[in-house]
């Protein structure tokens, strides 16, 4: 710890996905490391990091209110460090953008160089400069970064990084870069620390699990993986996220099913129920394998839980397009869904696509598809009430501070009224009611 950062504190916002959840866990941990405190609020720290997302408009623009809400308080602090990270600043151009239109942030930094913060972060300090380092390529994966985890019960473990699909609508290849994997030993280590510490669950993390190991020497696939992880002692769950549909194989099928700490949760982003469309989006499948795909999972793993992509709008997505992506999330009764409306993002191949859908085409379709989700994800549930499930016990309920909160092996969002000595354990629970979003029951 460095004395001279022991009195400074900092407030970290995150946009996007648990990949970025986990990045901002590192910078924590880094920030901690130095000396510095976690702050209650953005007004009281000294260091406000902003960890961005570009996968959605709409996160962009978010970033840009709250930063301008904050040149006030730049101007009244001019001690104020003021940050930006992530995949929105590994744009191409996006750094200048930004340092023009807010002249007053301090740091600007990708996603390939977080592990450098500390060496940014004293150059402002000690130079009085202002630090943009954005790397057009990544670097080889940095072991041992420190890591300030915001759960103390279940943690998320990166195992690989970049994708290598290129989507067309996804901005992710070209600012997360090519894929590369952890060692399966570096995973393991990990993840027995973590074990040492009192963890019970870990969601395995990559922009496609299902691809991990493909750069390793000696070759380990993700169903070998899972099974070394699987054989840890102390770890109770073991989740995994994202598995994309083309390259989910049948020994990871067949490793869930046989495995008993690997939960039967499968997430499988469709993104469309259209052949078509998924050309169109280079998903490398069609509407008939990914049913296939399902097929064999309910029929391996009965009672597994799939919950998905899908994304509404998408260019060129006719009405009978649509139906069909309708006609899919009926079929499949999805336990839930993400569903997202089409967003048009700059240096994708969709960006140039002239077909683009009217905004008010799309926001019909997107209430009709959340109407079915809804509807399948109420039916799905309505099946728990009776039962008597396993739930690990993640904290109070953000609902009610009176009940605690925790998850089935299937994913189940699950509301209890209970004892807070029992937060990071596994208990027995009766569910008593079923809504579309959530479980209510009893412990026993």
């Amino acid at each position: 710890m460095e004395d001279k950062f022991r009195n400074k504190s900092f407030f970290i916002s995150t946009y996007g996905c648990q990949m970025n959840e986990e990045d901002s866990e590192k910078l924590s941990g880094i920030l901690k490391k130095m000396g510095y405190k976690r702050a209650e609020n953005k007004l009281s720290a000294d260091l406000i990091i902003f960890n961005t997302c570009c996968v959605r408009e709409n996160a962009e623009l978010k970033v840009y209110g709250n930063l301008g809400a904050l040149k006030k308080l730049k101007k009244q602090r001019p001690e104020l460090i003021i940050a930006l990270c992530g995949c929105m600043m590994q744009q191409k151009g996006m750094a200048e953008k930004v340092i023009k239109k807010f002249p007053f942030v301090d740091i600007i930094f990708g996603t390939h160089n977080a592990y450098k913060f500390p060496e940014y972060l004293n150059r402002v300090n000690h130079q009085n400069v202002s630090v943009i380092e954005i790397q057009d390529k990544e670097d080889g994966i940095v072991e041992g970064v420190p890591i300030d985890r915001e759960s103390s019960v279940k943690a998320f473990v990166t195992i690989m990084y970049g994708c290598n699909n290129f989507c067309a609508y996804c901005i992710v290849p070209y600012v997360r870069g090519r894929e590369r994997s952890r060692k399966p030993e570096d995973i393991e280590n990990e993840i027995k620390e973590l074990v040492s510490k009192g963890y019970k669950e870990v969601t395995l993390l990559g922009q496609n699990v299902n691809s991990y190991g493909k750069n390793l020497n000696p070759r380990v696939n993700f169903s070998e993986l899972l099974r070394r992880i699987n054989n840890v002692d102390g770890i109770e769950r073991i989740r995994f996220m994202t598995s994309h549909p083309k390259d989910l194989t049948d020994d990871v099928i067949d490793v869930i099913s046989e495995c008993d700490k690997i939960c039967e949760h499968i997430h499988l982003p469709v993104q469309s129920g259209s052949t078509r469309i998924l050309k169109k989006m280079n998903r490398n499948y069609s509407k008939e394998q990914y049913l296939a795909l399902v097929s064999e999972i309910k029929h391996k793993i009965p009672d597994a839980s799939i919950t998905t992509d899908i994304i509404v709008g998408f260019p060129g997505e006719t009405e009978e397009d649509f139906e069909e992506t309708l006609n899919l999330a009926e079929g499949v009764e999805f336990d839930s869904a993400f569903t997202f409306i089409y967003s048009k993002r700059e240096g994708t191949p969709a960006y140039k696509i002239e077909e683009q859908i009217s905004d008010d085409v799309k926001h019909e379709r997107f209430n009709r598809l959340v109407e079915v989700i809804n509807k399948s994800a109420a039916k799905k549930n309505k099946v728990y009430e009776g039962r008597i499930e396993e739930v690990l016990v993640e904290g109070p309920s953000k609902n009610d501070s009176t009940k605690l909160m925790g998850r089935t092996r299937t994913g189940k969002l699950v509301n209890f009224q209970g004892d807070k000595a029992f937060i990071g354990e596994l208990v027995k629970v009766e569910i008593t009611k079923a809504t579309s979003f959530s479980l209510l029951g009893r412990q026993i």
